[in-house]
């Protein structure tokens, strides 16, 4: 009886911590919606901009169960080759075509943001987190996170060029944009699904949906 009290107290628990979380992510959306649509604060909401990412990783990361050789060869892999994917398009117009990053995103490297590898890896696992026990074929679920990912990339195009995150070489995003997001997507998709640690997180769908809200409502302010 005892052994069942305690597991139910921490069960409450559980669920409780996990709504506060649900609830701080709420707020930090609509904070900086807000804030964003308020021309004489957007500069100062702009700034904030690698403190939103790193905060949505560090909240995602709370919940994460699995801290082994597997999730970290995901995570190294994901930040890799998201961020010199990154390199390589803006150095050269392969890939995404000939776009620019401004300083709103924080530390450059070979001009890319780092936050951009930490854009890489929270965003696939967010998407990859989807369907993880929902299908069961590698590649059918690699192209379907991937393919979020690229609905994603749609929304945050505008409210990433009004806000000077990057701009584009005539002010035009290319289908070549979408095309290459969705190869390097696939691929980090299929290394999420090959390495091997838990990858139920109770935080992620709640927090990906966030950001997709997000992203829309500040297509029709910004």
């Amino acid at each position: 009886m005892r052994q069942t009290t305690t597991e139910s107290f921490s069960k409450d628990s559980g669920i409780k911590k996990i709504n506060i979380y649900k609830g701080i992510i709420v707020i930090f959306h609509l904070v900086g919606i807000i804030g964003l649509s308020i021309p004489s604060l957007r500069p100062y909401f702009q700034m904030l901009t690698p403190f939103h990412l790193l905060l949505s990783t560090c909240l995602l990361l709370i919940f994460h169960k699995s801290w082994n050789l597997g999730f970290f060869t995901f995570s190294i892999a994901a930040f890799l080759i998201g961020f010199f994917a990154e390199v390589v398009g803006v150095h050269t117009g392969l890939l995404f075509g000939e776009y620019s990053y401004g300083s709103v995103l924080g530390i450059r490297l070979f001009d890319v943001p780092l936050m951009i590898g930490i854009n890489w890896l929270l965003l696939v696992y967010l998407s990859g987190e989807v369907f993880e026990k929902k299908i069961s074929n590698n590649w059918l679920a690699a192209m379907m996170g991937a393919g979020i990912m690229v609905v994603m990339d749609f929304l945050i195009e505008p409210v990433a060029v009004a806000l000077d995150f990057w701009t584009w070489k005539g002010n035009f995003v290319p289908l070549a944009n979408y095309l290459g997001w969705f190869i390097i997507a696939f691929i980090i998709q299929m290394i999420y699904r090959k390495t091997n640690f838990e990858k139920s997180n109770p935080l992620a769908t709640f927090l990906l949906i966030n950001l997709l809200l997000f992203f829309a409502v500040l297509n029709f302010i910004v």
